[in-house]
């Protein structure tokens, strides 16, 4: 006798009622606000803005049963495009946002996940506080803070993983910890670095620094002698005291001539001083354009909280750490900008403060490189990108996670390098033996050879 199975496919398993009055599916209004993120589009069966962590309980229990993809967004602002999904579950952080001041006197803030970093300037400013965190206001909290953090600050106050001094997570059972040096540390040093791939942050507290008007100086310049420029501005920019930090975007200016942009910030508002600490980097080149202002620091990060990200094409990203901007490092970025195979690139600078850690108090182990180097292009420049990055691996150590679209085993071993992976594969087995978070960058199970 043949029987008919009509139990429901998994993907359209019911979503429990605590969850229905929070979900976002297709068909409804908002759906197309929510489906997408800022470098990659998604179809996903429900965008889920959870309230609090019952709700993201609810939420990962569904997406075990149901055999459903799952994806946690807290601003969707990753240029590796990993917040949303095709047919699965997004756990979306953006209801919990909020920043609370715990002590103004030593610095200690708590700050949810689902926070954009713009805000949380906005809010810290009043106090005198401030955390290094990235350049865009509307980039979420929990992607960044779980990854590293390279901010417009770095290199006088270190990564933002480097401020972290707890963390609360959802782990894939559903249960609620908080972890800090004393309570499960060898989870807490996962978080900073791989926290992605060990639960669903909710809220972190931060040592913010006192901090009060910068100095930012916008400059364009004239990047003709492409490799003589990134070398002198790299020379510069290491040699610069620690208040000052630069990112570099080269770009196609007026005429199709090569132009670079540098955002560089000095970490205080007295102008001798500044003027002394920016002369260098700023003449690493000639100067079509600059423009030098005083501001508090939470007007660098406005966050706009846009409705609905426009679908931006670049979705193939790679990541590189470089020591130097040697002349044979330099002189491959120019080829690669030469052949216009990534429409964008950017150069940003890091050590001082962030080699203060060691290599071993974090997942993020990359202690001794001096810039962070980022390539994007569309789908259908993969492989020039990729040809053109192949000649510039030999002159990186390391990579940023968050920069990165690849998952082979070569980023794998970029972003966690030997005995950093090795620990992070041990602490996988003991927080998620069943591979639940496994979307960023999914590391391998400790019982599969090499």
């Amino acid at each position: 006798m043949h029987t008919i199975d009509s139990s429901p496919p998994a993907s359209r398993l019911p979503l429990p009622d605590s969850l229905a009055a929070v979900a976002i599916r297709p068909g409804d209004s908002d759906y197309d606000n929510v489906r997408h993120t800022y470098t990659r589009t998604g179809a996903p069966a429900a965008v889920i803005r959870v309230r609090d962590h019952e709700d993201i309980a609810a939420a990962l229990a569904h997406a075990r049963t149901a055999r459903l993809p799952l994806t946690v967004r807290s601003g969707g602002h990753g240029i590796s495009g990993r917040s949303t999904n095709d047919g699965g579950i997004v756990v979306d952080l953006s209801e919990l946002s909020a920043v609370q001041v715990l002590d103004a006197r030593s610095g200690l803030v708590r700050v949810e996940a689902g926070a954009r970093w713009g805000d949380v300037a906005a809010q810290l400013a009043p106090h005198g506080l401030a955390l290094s965190s990235g350049d865009t206001g509307d980039v979420g909290v929990g992607g960044l803070a779980t990854t590293g953090g390279i901010g417009l600050m770095s290199r006088l106050h270190g990564l933002t993983i480097d401020h972290m001094r707890a963390a609360e997570l959802v782990l894939a059972d559903g249960s609620l910890v908080r972890t800090d040096a004393d309570h499960d540390p060898d989870l807490f040093w996962a978080v900073r670095g791989a926290g992605a791939n060990f639960g669903v942050a909710t809220a972190f507290e931060f040592q913010a620094e006192p901090v009060g008007d910068v100095i930012a100086a916008v400059t364009t310049f004239d990047v003709g002698d492409t490799a003589v420029f990134l070398t002198r501005w790299g020379a510069a920019v290491e040699a610069a005291p620690r208040t000052v930090t630069s990112f570099l975007t080269p770009m196609a200016g007026p005429g199709g001539q090569l132009v670079a942009q540098a955002m560089t910030v000095h970490a205080g508002a007295d102008t001798e001083t500044a003027r002394e600490a920016l002369a260098p980097v700023l003449s690493a080149g000639p100067v079509l354009r600059n423009q030098a202002f005083v501001a508090p620091y939470h007007q660098l990060l406005p966050a706009t909280h846009a409705a609905q990200y426009a679908q931006q094409p670049l979705t193939v990203s790679r990541s590189g750490l470089l020591e130097h901007l040697t002349e044979p490092a330099a002189a491959a970025i120019a080829s690669l900008l030469r052949a216009g195979r990534a429409p964008m690139v950017q150069l940003r600078s890091v050590g001082g403060a962030v080699n203060d850690t060691p290599s071993t108090a974090t997942a993020y182990a990359h202690r001794t490189q001096n810039f962070s180097l980022m390539a994007a292009t569309v789908p259908a420049g993969r492989r020039n990108l990729d040809r053109h990055w192949e000649k510039l691996h030999p002159h990186l150590n390391g990579l940023y996670l968050s920069f990165e679209t690849g998952t082979g085993r070569q980023q794998l071993q970029d972003a966690f390098p030997g005995a950093v992976l090795d620990r992070l594969v041990l602490l996988k087995s003991r927080y998620d033996p069943d591979h639940v978070f496994d979307n960023n960058f999914a590391l391998p199970s400790a019982d599969l050879p090499g």
